[in-house]
């Protein structure tokens, strides 16, 4: 099996990060968990070319991670999906379709306290633009 590290995929991209989103919504399989709202967390690495932004000092240029944010918060708060694996997928499309200039993104729901003993619980995912996991 061939294994490529980030750290090549992205060298002329920058990343921006958004770093333990904490939201409250319904996620899970059991009753309790279709009824009860728990803690999910959320991280994104999204990459991006952020000179033209830099240089101009212009939000315009930018990719707004505040309305990223916001849709991701949204999202989570309406929905009520069963598994970890369809909420992470959803979410790093939310971020695609954001905006034109992110290529690629990395995301990470976790369940805190899912399980009795380990701190937390959740799935990491990688897409680009063109839907591919990233392998050339």
């Amino acid at each position: 099996m061939r294994y490529k590290t980030q750290d090549t995929r992205h060298k002329n991209l920058d990343e921006i990060r958004i770093k333990d989103l904490a939201i409250s919504g319904i996620l899970g399989i059991n009753p309790d968990e279709r009824i009860n709202r728990q803690d999910i967390l959320v991280n994104a690495t999204l990459w991006t070319d952020t000179r033209t932004a830099a240089a101009s000092d212009d939000i315009d240029d930018a990719v707004n991670y505040r309305t990223i944010t916001k849709q991701l918060i949204a999202f989570v708060e309406q929905g009520e999906p069963m598994l970890v694996e369809r909420l992470v997928a959803e979410l790093a499309e939310i971020c695609l379709d954001a905006n034109e200039r992110i290529d690629a993104v990395e995301l990470t729901v976790e369940k805190p306290g899912a399980l009795r003993h380990a701190r937390s619980v959740g799935i990491t995912i990688y897409r680009t633009r063109t839907g591919g996991n990233g392998d050339a």
